[in-house]
């Protein structure tokens, strides 16, 4: 898992990144989680389809915890790191780091573990084959 001790964001590049609009709010101000879940699952599915070689599906998000809200116009980082490939699914873990508009402040907002599996164009699991 990431090493970041809750202190800084990975070194690694984030595989997306967004700034948080008025459009994916509630009724106080946040940022929705489900608009935060989607856009980590962007992130991984992006992460696995590089890492099989092609099309994956989203079996599981586990572990999805909320830390701390986003607000309007924070940019949002998602990072990912592979945990564990088997032959047709991979593990990604998934976090979710906020870097506030005025200031600056950088903190780790949320974090899961993502299951994808590999799928042929039937949409059956195939074996993962890096790219």
């Amino acid at each position: 898992m990431f090493d970041t001790n809750g202190e800084r964001p990975p070194e690694c590049m984030p595989m997306v990144r967004v700034i948080a609009m008025p459009a994916d709010t509630n009724v106080n101000g946040d940022i929705f989680g489900g608009w935060l879940m989607s856009q980590m699952d962007l992130a991984a599915g992006n992460l696995a389809s590089r890492t099989s070689g092609g099309r994956c599906v989203t079996v599981s998000a586990d572990a999805m915890t909320f830390l701390r809200p986003v607000k309007v116009g924070d940019e949002v980082s998602v990072y990912c790191e592979l945990l564990a490939t088997g032959r047709t699914s991979m593990k990604i873990a998934v976090e979710a780091w906020r870097r506030a508009r005025v200031g600056g402040e950088e903190c780790r907002v949320t974090k899961a573990v993502f299951t994808f599996v590999a799928i042929d164009m039937e949409g059956k699991p195939r074996l993962v084959h890096p790219a």
